[in-house]
């Protein structure tokens, strides 16, 4: 061994005990590999931030943004109201679920597919009366799963692309992971929604409802085209059944009327007003195409303009433009309202002692000085006669806000408010949602069909985004899960380390003769379970960095093509299913699942071990050695 095999060697090991350690971030222990590996020699200063400009990493980041369009818009919801079944039992129920989480995550961020199906999944187990993680394990499962079927599904796939590359062979196209992704991810859920959810071991208390702010009271105008226009009360309760929301009183010609007969019709112009939990809000108000009302200000006829002590935000008059206007401040002819690229919806607590006691919306003429609205109201435990312009406020209420984020930290400020912990509160936009889907669609297609590189295809996606509002400006960097992008951008150039001083060539030779005896299938079979042993313990990314140079050295030790074992590496990588660190949806599911660290194995071992009797076979018929 060289000098520079037994450095680049220690660095290694040292990055993987300190993975595994987990005493520090990730991105921190990758950025300390990177710079250990140029203190040492073994990277050139001028290269080593090169990874940034790694067209893996500028996918990863691309991929994020766009699917933080496809969550906020309400997309996903409206998949998954169309999916999944209403009425179902319990296998039926995980089945769709995680089936719909597997393929969401073949073309979004699998955390983000996560996330979006986490409050569906805690409403299908209290539906039929299971723990919550007996349906939350098999549904993080499945997007990890889904994860493995396309380039831009999971990171580890994009970086096993990218060593390609560097082999002098094209990159792995889009769909170059299916044929093997697929089948593998098919049998996976299959197993998970009909045999391993009942391995999961029942824990009840799962800190699901650890915050629980009660029932918003919200005021909902029906539009033209709303289910809900020409139907009776009683059939629009039917229809928010599943979603828990009741209609309790309905406004008519601005005269509110209370306990309104179950058989009277709903018009179009009508305001219901609604009584939801939070979590349910933007499912209500997409079941029946309803628009939040807003709390205007009363005796003016219009909105007032905003006064010298606003915010400095301004409120434009009450036009049939601005009543078509839509819940993220877009308004009907698609520019942007006031400040429309800085739009927050968020909860407020009212503090003991706050200014507004006693006061309502339009006595502090909240829109014309803040230029922000009031979009629901939550009391727990009552109700109240009054619209929600002239409803009073009382300490402990929760406000739904909509506007500027700086007008609405103003009002907070001045009026004895905290905001509360942070809520994904998707209010649904039609329009956004299909302009979302679409710009994802026209992404994936430019780089499944090979028009543009894939780095290209999705910077694209983005632009369009950002120029279409999906993803207002804004929240841009806030969706890129920088400490992700970090540690692809500083193990990129360790990884190209140890091929350059042939320490991949030199353990790859190892395994091969003291552990494989130079069998090339036994080999496969090497890399693809040491590459699933160390993505339970490690970042999955980091482990495909770390994987692909040993794969590629193994390939060329035995003289075989590099495909196969870099296809093990990605497979291996994305099947972290034995403990809570290995994979960010295992970590995700602990607290609300009320899991403790040794729950996954019951499931994740036999899932793991099915994985590789299926995934092996198809890597010899689909990638021959």
């Amino acid at each position: 061994m060289t000098t520079e095999q037994v450095l680049i060697l220690a660095i290694l090991l040292a990055t993987v005990a300190m993975f595994l350690w987990g005493r520090w971030r990730h991105d921190m222990v990758a950025a300390g590999a990177l710079l250990a590996c140029v203190l040492a020699g073994l990277v050139q200063p001028t290269e080593a931030f090169a990874g940034f400009g790694h067209p893996a990493v500028i996918t990863v980041a691309c991929v994020l943004v766009l699917s933080r369009g496809l969550q906020t818009s309400g997309a996903v919801d409206a998949v998954t109201r169309v999916v999944l079944p209403s009425k179902a039992g319990p296998t039926v129920s995980i089945a769709a679920l995680t089936a719909l989480a597997a393929v969401l995550s073949a073309f979004m961020n699998n955390v983000g597919a996560l996330a979006l199906l986490m409050p569906v999944a805690i409403q299908v187990a209290k539906r039929q009366q299971m723990p919550p993680g007996q349906v939350l394990m098999p549904l993080a499962f499945g997007s990890i799963l889904g994860g493995m079927t396309t380039l831009i599904g999971t990171p580890p796939n994009l970086i096993v692309s990218g060593f390609r590359g560097q082999t002098g062979a094209d990159t792995f196209a889009m769909f170059d992971f299916a044929p093997v992704g697929v089948v593998v991810a098919a049998v996976g859920v299959a197993f998970v929604a009909l045999i391993g959810w009942r391995l999961v071991p029942a824990r009840r208390q799962g800190g699901v409802d650890s915050f629980d702010a009660g029932a918003y009271l919200t005021e909902a105008r029906v539009p033209e085209g709303s289910k809900a226009a020409g139907r009776s009360l009683r059939e629009i309760e039917a229809l928010l059944e599943e979603t828990g929301a009741q209609v309790v009183g309905l406004v008519r010609n601005d005269v509110r009327v209370t306990a309104p007969n179950p058989g009277r019709r709903v018009r179009v112009g009508d305001i219901l007003v609604i009584e939801a939990e939070a979590d349910a809000l933007a499912n209500t108000l997409s079941a029946l195409g309803l628009r939040l009302e807003e709390a205007k200000e009363v005796g003016t006829g219009k909105d007032d303009s905003v006064g010298d002590g606003g915010a400095g935000h301004h409120a434009p008059a009450d036009t049939d433009a601005e009543k078509r206007e839509d819940a993220d401040g877009v308004g009907a002819d698609g520019e942007a309202a006031a400040a429309g690229d800085d739009i927050v919806l968020i909860e407020l607590a009212v503090l003991p002692g706050s200014a507004l006691t006693g006061r309502s919306a339009s006595d502090i003429l909240l829109r014309t000085r803040y230029g922000i609205n009031l979009l629901a109201l939550s009391r727990q435990g009552q109700r109240s006669l009054a619209r929600l312009r002239s409803l009073t406020f009382q300490a402990g209420d929760l406000l739904l806000m909509q506007g500027p984020s700086e007008a609405v930290a103003e009002f907070a400020s001045n009026y004895g408010c905290v905001p509360l912990a942070e809520r994904e509160l998707r209010i649904p936009d039609r329009r956004r949602a299909l302009t979302a889907g679409a710009i994802m669609a026209v992404a994936v297609g430019g780089a499944a069909f090979g028009l543009v590189p894939a780095a290209v295809s999705f910077a694209a996606g983005v632009l369009a985004s950002m120029a279409l509002r999906t993803v207002p400006p804004r929240a841009v960097y806030e969706a890129i899960d920088w400490p992700v992008i970090v540690l692809l951008a500083a193990l990129i150039p360790v990884a190209g380390a140890m091929e350059s001083t042939g320490t991949a060539d030199l353990v790859a030779r190892v395994l091969i003769e003291n552990v494989a005896h130079g069998h090339a299938i036994f080999s496969l079979a090497l890399i693809l379970v040491v590459t699933m042993t160390l993505s339970d313990l490690m970042n999955n990314a980091a482990t495909a960095a770390v994987m692909c140079p040993i794969a590629i050295g193994t390939a060329g030790q035995l003289g075989v093509s590099a495909d196969p074992f870099l296809m093990a590496v990605a497979v291996g990588a994305s099947c972290a299913f034995l403990t809570p660190i290995g994979h960010q949806n295992n970590t995700l599911i602990l607290g609300p699942g009320g899991f403790r660290f040794g729950d996954y194995w019951p499931l994740g071992l036999p899932l793991e071990i099915l994985v590789i009797a299926v995934g092996l076979p198809m890597l010899l018929v689909v990638w021959p050695l």
